[in-house]
């Protein structure tokens, strides 16, 4: 009888941080910042791989779209987080908390997709450095990028349809600052067995799939590496992938620690602190990651940073 008297849930309200209501000033401040930073990175790394065609290569092919899923999986998640820390809580429609858990995991999945393919690339670039632009033309690097996308929709199909078929019954209050899949599991009402079991095990296919590619990859190109006579051409061939590296490691390593460890002993708090990492601060540092060390990217900057100011004195 008490479930007959349950009220379907059609709206969510956003509660944020309300543990810490102290913070949510310098935590807007501190979004908002990270935010306007990841967007000109990303949207200044597009632009720069578009202008210069030394920069008109495979790797920053793939690099671009790197830079396209930051832009567009935080721009899901960041403004609505503003919005949460502004007014302490933001009431949201069942239909858009949907719409917003689709399009990030789209991005995220297909981001985890793209690391694997950029692996591949930089396998390719290490083992085969003159006919490297010939082994990956055009058309294999659009298939390439592609196939990620088609990924990441599919996954983000099965884990939306997987949460939201589930019952949400009188309790709507998300305690997080966006439609993340472990507090929208524990408001549900119906059993969420099946669902967490066909998610859990799909997320950790996805993740295991593409590092064991990463790995592999790097394999081949330490043995590749290894077959190189000199010092000096050894180090430049590591060199080439330290950025992708770094960026995997952050993007793979939070992944990890909050889709593969176990659900028990685990606070909600654990799990915003590192939400916050994955989605705000590492969109922030790809760019960086990839620019700070590259010499084509620095140089590419100060040339279309030149052609500014002399358009500005004329």
């Amino acid at each position: 009888m008490a479930k007959n008297n349950l009220t379907i849930v059609t709206e969510f309200i956003l509660m944020g941080f309300p543990d810490c209501p102290e913070l949510e000033i310098p935590l807007f401040v501190a979004f908002l910042s990270f935010y306007l930073v990841t967007l000109l990175g990303n949207l200044g790394m597009i632009i720069l791989i578009q202008e210069d065609v030394r920069l008109h290569t495979p790797m920053y092919f793939f690099l671009s779209h790197l830079s396209l899923l930051d832009t567009c999986y935080t721009s899901v998640i960041t403004p609505q987080a503003l919005a949460t820390l502004a007014a302490g809580r933001t009431v949201i429609s069942s239909g858009q908390c949907a719409a917003q858990f689709f399009f990030f995991t789209i991005f995220a999945g297909t981001e985890c997709f793209l690391l694997s393919v950029m692996a591949l690339d930089r396998y390719v670039a290490v083992s085969s450095p003159l006919l490297y632009t010939e082994a990956m033309p055009p058309r294999i690097c659009w298939a390439l990028v592609l196939g990620a996308y088609i990924c990441g929709l599919t996954g983000s199909i099965l884990r939306t349809s997987c949460t939201f078929t589930l019952s949400f019954c009188d309790d709507n209050h998300i305690n997080f600052f966006f439609c993340d899949l472990p507090p929208l599991l524990k408001l549900a009402c119906s059993d969420t067995k099946e669902a967490e079991i066909v998610i859990v095990f799909f997320g950790n296919f996805v993740i295991l799939v593409n590092a064991l590619v990463i790995l592999i990859s790097y394999l081949l190109i330490i043995k590749a590496v290894l077959k190189v006579s000199s010092s000096g051409g050894r180090a430049k061939a590591f060199s080439t992938c330290a950025s992708h590296l770094t960026a995997v490691a952050l993007f793979f390593g939070t992944l990890a620690f909050m889709y593969l460890r176990s659900a028990s002993g685990t606070s909600l708090e654990e799990d915003k602190a590192v939400s916050v990492f994955y989605t705000v601060v590492i969109p922030m540092l790809n760019p960086l990651i990839y620019s700070l060390r590259n010499a084509d990217v620095r140089a590419a900057f100060r040339k279309v940073a030149g052609r500014f100011q002399v358009s500005q004195s004329m």
